[in-house]
């Protein structure tokens, strides 16, 4: 029986890759071992490389033999990269797209940008750059306008689309002398989403069920500090003022510092855990000495414990924030104290809590009572 391969494109640590899914085949394994950069991913459970028009090709002429291939999802992108090719500006190889997209994170990076916006940004470039088949210097406002349709097309999210419009903005602005209309890319409308909120019940359930002291903490810190992930990893030791019950966060989101308060049992939960722990460097560390914990691993310790406690929901580590922004709003703690504790710039990101707050809804008397 012929094997069947499904091939199709998923972003995987902010890029875009070509994954190759097929059931345990061993001389399949063989076959995609051969591709340049192929990886294996352990939470995909499939093969990856480098999303491009060559890579899909070497992955079709090594593998179209041997099994029934499936590529109907990245149909589109295939002939958008074909078309690029026939306009003649297929001309940018991958190592070129790199060197412009390493040049970018020098100048980010001594503009003290975050890493994460190092990373997203860089990648955006080098995405764009590959797809145009342009270096730079010959990039024209339609390639500009062309690519933000392509976003658009593709039903990237709001955010991720925001984000590239950003980095070529900056890009173009900043570090290369073009006299390009930038403005004419122009952003997508903003996505008004309710922030996704546990209840007070389910979010003792999560906290409740973790054996491992250090997963404990580490989920009762983000939903008691009302933390976000990055937040969390960056803690060091010397970040918990026990005596004063503080909490500093340091260079957070936006560049800013702030202190939260710490209940008097999570104290007592942390110092348990520093005793048996002993962490060096990073109060959460993973696997090494001195390397801080994982991003992804932290991901899948809120997702197991989902699952014990019979949480059915998408639950992500950002709801138990937004929990902790609602349950402070529900309690009746003023808005500027809120927006002060969980690090909003701006009072109108912390008021989108007053829409998913039940008790001024549950207090409004529906006019079919009446009835």
């Amino acid at each position: 029986m012929t094997p069947f391969v499904k091939l199709y494109k998923a972003r995987h640590r902010g890029q875009d890759r070509l994954f190759i899914s097929f059931d345990y085949d061993k001389e399949l394994i063989g076959l995609v071992k051969k591709l340049e950069g192929a990886l294996w991913s352990a939470t995909k459970k499939c093969w990856h490389t480098e999303f491009s028009l060559e890579y899909f090709m070497a992955a079709k002429e090594l593998m179209e033999p041997k099994a029934q291939l499936d590529y109907a999802e990245i149909k589109a992108d295939l002939e958008w990269l074909r078309q690029q090719k026939v306009k003649g500006q297929g001309r940018l190889n991958t190592a070129e797209a790199e060197k412009f997209q390493e040049d970018f994170r020098v100048y980010l990076r001594h503009r003290r940008y975050s890493d994460s916006t190092v990373k997203t940004y860089g990648n955006a470039l080098k995405q764009f750059l590959l797809l145009v088949g342009k270096p730079p210097a010959e990039v024209t406002n339609e390639d500009l306008v062309a690519f933000n349709n392509y976003l658009a097309e593709k039903k990237y999210s709001f955010s991720m689309q925001n984000q590239v419009i950003s980095a070529l903005k900056t890009y173009f602005r900043k570090l290369h002398n073009r006299k390009l209309e930038i403005e004419k890319i122009e952003r997508p409308r903003r996505e008004h989403k309710l922030p996704n909120v546990l209840s007070k019940e389910e979010v003792k359930k999560i906290l409740d069920t973790p054996a491992n002291i250090k997963h404990k903490a580490m989920l009762s810190l983000i939903y008691a500090c009302g933390l976000r992930r990055g937040e969390l990893l960056n803690l060091k030791p010397g970040d918990v003022d026990s005596k004063r019950k503080l909490l500093i966060i340091r260079q957070a989101k936006g560049r800013r510092d702030r202190v939260v308060g710490l209940p008097e049992r999570l104290i007592e939960l942390l110092r348990e855990y520093y005793k048996k722990e002993k962490p060096q460097v990073w109060l959460f560390e993973g696997y090494g000495a001195g390397k801080p914990y994982s991003a992804e691993s932290l991901s899948n310790v809120l997702k197991n414990c989902c699952q014990k406690a019979k949480i059915k929901k998408p639950v992500s580590l950002h709801w138990l924030r937004h929990s902790f922004g609602t349950h402070l709003l529900e309690s009746g703690t003023d808005l500027r104290i809120i927006q002060e504790l969980m690090g909003h710039k701006s009072s109108k990101t912390t008021e989108i809590y007053t829409h998913v707050s039940t008790k001024s809804i549950q207090q409004v008397k529906s006019p079919f009572e009446d009835l």
